[in-house]
């Protein structure tokens, strides 16, 4: 039996040093307390395919003609909707409403201004403005319009001169004033989608931004642990100016005696399949922009021609936003005939839609053509035999 025993030796615990790393985070998910109208343009921002559909939208309702009922004034007329000023950045009836009609999707209600001179009396542009700064409220005469506060209340007073303003809804519902965006209840979808996409930023930032765990292991030499913290802290400051070096373009070499293991962290593990949930929340939203898919380079199904079926549905949307239109023109242009001092009334006359293939229109005219001969002859035919037998 030994008088003496060994003292066990104490194993030195491993310690954690985490080395920083600089990692720019450039994606914001949707700011849920923003106004309505807010969230819907921050939409527009962060989902491109939103902003590419509302787009179209503006650009396949296509142009107008505006026409007087006296000839005298067509002239002037026409020159007024090609020349007038809009924004100070546009020119143009068209240009104004192509942004009045961008405001009323976006937002669901838009809101325009006839500017006039105050010596002359003369239309000199149209102002479109955000639909948020004013309140519309009934009046003896019809709507009022007030400014809005800072509370959101409407002001004391209305505005004057209601007729030079300009005010549409889209689809308000029933027994309310305002409209309601074509974005409606897409904002938790989006909300969906832009997380996955940060999920994607992110698995793709562990992949190609790789993690490392650089191990030392201190050797059995009891100097050398009596140091053990010390130099593993000078080994994860170095490996860290080592990977900022390297961040910045600058190739740099770690050295370090002894015992020291890296690994990388979590580069093996595989990507998730994001392509059918991504496609799921897809569908969702442009089922409520009512686009076709194709038309926003969203290749779902085998065919890229626009069936009869998604033509007439497209249609019949552009004639309702056409509708909400037709009477906004019709106010500015009568209100610049009055300033020139006519009474005559406006009509506007848009361009014939036209979303099918010419080529399959041609073809099935020429089909037709060939129908209708084949049943004249017949119909000859039959009255010849019927004569011949009498």
């Amino acid at each position: 039996m030994s008088l003496f025993h060994r003292k066990k030796r104490v194993p030195t615990p491993s310690v954690l040093i985490p080395a920083e790393r600089q990692q720019k985070r450039d994606f914001s998910l949707l700011q849920q307390d923003e106004t309505a109208q807010q969230l819907y343009r921050q939409l527009r921002y962060a989902v491109p395919i939103i902003d590419a559909a509302l787009s179209k939208i503006v650009r396949l309702t296509g142009s107008y003609t505006v026409i007087a009922s006296e000839k005298a004034v067509q002239k002037q007329l026409d020159a007024f909707v090609q020349k007038v000023s809009c924004d100070c950045s546009g020119q143009s009836l068209q240009c104004f409403t192509d942004r009045f009609l961008d405001s009323l999707l976006t937002c669901g209600n838009a809101l325009g201004e006839i500017l006039v001179d105050g010596r002359s009396r003369c239309v000199t542009g149209l102002h479109c403005a955000e639909p948020d700064l004013i309140c519309l409220q009934p009046g003896r005469n019809g709507r009022q319009f007030y400014l809005r506060t800072a509370d959101g209340s409407p002001a004391e007073r209305p505005l004057p001169h209601p007729e030079r303003l300009l005010f549409s809804a889209l689809h308000p519902p029933a027994g309310k004033v305002y409209g309601v965006s074509v974005l409606h209840g897409t904002p938790a979808l989006c909300s969906i989608l832009l997380r996955i996409y940060e999920c994607i930023g992110q698995n793709y930032d562990r992949i190609g931004n790789i993690r490392y765990a650089v191990t030392y292991h201190p050797s059995n030499d009891p100097t050398e642990r009596a140091y053990t913290t010390e130099r593993a802290q000078t080994i994860a400051k170095e490996w860290a100016a080592g990977m900022r070096a390297s961040a910045g373009g600058e190739v740099r070499d770690f050295i370090c005696a002894g015992d020291v293991d890296i690994k990388v962290i979590g580069a093996e593990n595989p990507l998730l399949d994001t392509e059918v949930p991504v496609r799921q929340l897809l569908e969702q939203i442009v089922s409520k922009l009512s686009i076709p898919p194709f038309l926003l380079g969203l290749n779902w199904s085998s065919t890229e021609r626009m069936s009869a079926q998604q033509a007439d549905i497209l249609t019949s949307e552009l004639e309702y936003y056409r509708r909400l239109l037709t009477p906004v023109i019709q106010q500015v242009c009568t209100a610049f005939l009055r300033t020139i001092g006519s009474v005559a009334e406006v009509t506007v006359e848009w361009d014939t839609i036209n979303l099918q293939d010419e080529t399959e229109q041609a073809l099935a005219r020429l089909h037709n053509a060939q129908a209708m001969q084949i049943e004249q002859t017949l119909k000859e035919e039959a009255g010849g035999s019927v004569s011949r037998l009498i």
